[in-house]
């Protein structure tokens, strides 16, 4: 296994596993939700593996406590493969009365709501993750810290050997943990590539319903544009209009759910098929 590099949430999954029976941590694909999970875990189970999956989804629906037993805290990879597990989980927390005792983790395409029947309220707690910071992956020195602005710490000080050229590199590279230490032009590909699987499949299997790839691009081109800005849906509307035969309503785009990361798993484009 290659080092594992520091993550600012480490610490956080620690003290959320103090206070809850089961922590679910959330977030985009690839950005080390499994590879943070398993330096705590004590034990491990892989619900994708493929030569386990149907053996483990067919165990979910007929004895899903056999599925719980390990050291705690138990890893529970890609538990949405089988929602059963949340409401098994959730019993199991109640009756071990310790904490401490799962983290789940899975891709950003949601569980079937109708196969859960309790939310988890006072057992589950949710740790959101996001792709490296500078300071994770090492590119920047941290010595000026966000903790410290909001604090009111007065003196502040720091310096930074980043060149303009290699900034606009970073921003693009972004901070997915494989491409990190990857050759700047391999790296770059990476994020390319993940654009293309978002496109491309990653947000149809958020609702199923298969979607134009150029107008999904269209639209997230519209989110890139205007980061970093407030803009109405009717403006996001007409830059996707400005290119595109056939208009896509208010409606759509109030309703979608494309981040620059990927989805966020509630709900994706409605967008006809082609």
């Amino acid at each position: 296994m290659k080092n594992y590099r520091k993550r600012t949430v480490d610490d956080i999954l620690k003290r959320k596993l103090e206070g809850k029976g089961a922590v679910l941590i959330e977030g985009p694909k690839w950005c080390g939700k499994t590879t943070t999970a398993e330096q705590l875990a004590a034990s491990r189970l892989y619900m994708d593996d493929p030569e386990k999956k149907e053996q483990n989804i067919t165990m979910s629906e007929i004895n899903p406590k056999r599925l719980l037993k390990g050291a705690a805290p138990r890893l529970i990879d890609e538990w949405q493969l089988a929602p059963k597990l949340w409401d098994a989980i959730r019993f199991e927390v109640d009756h071990r009365g310790e904490l401490g005792q799962f983290v789940l983790t899975g891709s950003a395409v949601p569980a079937d709501p109708r196969e859960i029947t309790h939310s988890g309220t006072g057992r589950f707690t949710r740790l959101t993750m996001r792709p490296m910071s500078l300071y994770e992956s090492g590119d920047s020195t941290g010595e000026v810290s966000l903790n410290d602005l909001f604090s009111g710490v007065s003196d502040i000080d720091g310096g930074s050997n980043i060149d303009i050229d290699r900034l606009a590199f970073l921003v693009c590279r972004g901070g997915w943990p494989q491409a990190v230490d990857m050759r700047d032009e391999i790296a770059l590909d990476q994020a390319m590539d993940y654009y293309d699987a978002v496109v491309h499949s990653d947000i149809n299997r958020a609702d199923n319903v298969q979607k134009k790839p150029e107008r999904v691009r269209r639209l997230m081109c519209s989110y890139a544009g205007n980061q970093g800005g407030q803009v109405s849906n009717t403006v996001i509307t007409q830059d996707i209009a400005a290119n595109d035969e056939t208009p896509m309503s208010e409606e759509t785009v109030a309703e979608s759910a494309v981040f620059p990361y990927g989805i966020d798993g509630n709900r994706g484009l409605r967008i006809s098929p082609p």
